[in-house]
């Protein structure tokens, strides 16, 4: 197989979501980071028409997520690690003509993770010119109308934004629940389910609400979307290891001037009554609640922020979100939220495990 390899070393700064180019050897992680490889297996032979595919790749975050090198395998010449204008978020392209073969890519990446507890009261300037792109609404997540109202009867009395975060935080816990019957994770249609009153969902739908309620009360907030790469120490319903082409899973965060973005994940909370068979009163689930506002256990990896956004290079039509890998063969669109009929594999490999 002819070899196109891209070799990436970050800098221990976020400079790799910020600004692509700006690329530097990186230190060792120290003793509390963990080492994943994560690797694409993707076979499009059956597809013949001309065609692209978009992957999401993780990418370097804050203090606790460091992209420490990608490469991929393919014979198709037109291949190339991209992103996008508004939101940074790292893809993988790669283009075929109508009778070009070799429709086989591998790609590796290579992250280094830490678990990430609410951070120091102090925040640079930059985060805080970052953060007011994230009071915007967008397709899927308006911030007007039932969005709004609704934001209004939770927060309203409340002064802190900290305090309305957590107030927005509980509602989704005690109002929302985990549905099993919905596709991947969800749409993260807040409106909608608003509207009719159904606070089912997954993930996506449970964090984006969170994400959509705090905006509309004032509160800069965003998803984070990615993928579990091991097992929890918290649930067992929370990790996944080995293969993970099933193990999408979105988080949200909201920006606190007192501490910078701030992590949480209500959608988990949900995850973890359904999936363990306890109410939402079990002294497990109080002891998780608490702790997942302010904290992101990092058996998984961060891939983007991009909601409702154009793919670099441009698809048909905007995503939704890119958690999956996606590709577009004339008029067929291959779901990634079905591997099996996509035709890849993404797996997890814990690569240097530090205590």
């Amino acid at each position: 197989m002819k070899r196109r390899e891209f070799l990436q070393l970050t800098a221990i700064s976020p400079l790799f979501a910020l600004a692509p180019n700006a690329l530097a050897a990186i230190s060792t992680p120290a003793s509390d980071w963990r080492t994943f490889e994560l690797t694409y297996e993707v076979d499009l032979s059956e597809q013949t028409a001309k065609g692209k595919i978009w992957l999401p790749l993780p990418s370097t975050a804050g203090d606790y997520q460091r992209v420490l090198s990608t490469h991929w395998r393919t014979e198709v010449p037109n291949a190339a690690l991209n992103w996008d204008p508004v939101y940074q978020a790292p893809i993988f392209s790669a283009q075929w003509d109508d009778k070009e073969t070799g429709r086989v890519v591998a790609i590796t990446t290579q992250v280094a993770t830490r678990n990430r507890p609410i951070a120091p009261a102090g925040r640079l300037p930059r985060e805080i010119e970052e953060a007011a792109l994230y009071l915007q609404p967008t397709e899927h997540m308006p911030v007007d109308g039932i969005v709004s109202e609704t934001a209004y009867k939770i927060v309203k009395g409340i002064e802190s934004p900290d305090d309305k975060a957590l107030a927005i935080y509980d509602w989704i816990v005690d109002n929302t629940f985990r549905d099993p019957a919905v596709k991947g994770c969800g749409l993260g249609n807040i409106k909608t389910m608003l509207e009719t009153g159904y606070l089912g969902g997954k993930c996506a739908d449970l964090n984006s609400l969170f994400v959509g309620l705090a905006r509309a009360a004032g509160i800069p907030a965003r998803e984070m979307y990615g993928v579990r790469v091991a097992e929890s120490e918290q649930f067992p319903c929370l990790g996944k290891s080995g293969d993970v082409s099933k193990a999408q899973h979105c988080r949200a965060e909201y920006f606190s001037q007192r501490y910078g973005w701030v992590p949480v994940d209500p959608a988990d909370v949900r995850k973890a009554v359904l999936e363990a068979e306890l109410a939402v009163t079990d002294p497990k689930i109080m002891e998780l609640r608490k702790r997942l506002f302010g904290y992101w256990e990092m058996n998984w990896v961060g891939f983007n922020n991009a909601r409702d956004f154009d793919l670099n290079p441009k698809a048909s039509r905007p995503l939704p979100y890119l958690m999956y890998p996606y590709a577009e063969f004339g008029d067929t669109r291959l779901d990634g939220r079905d591997p099996s009929s996509f035709k890849f594999k993404l797996s997890s490999k814990e690569i240097d495990k530090r205590s």
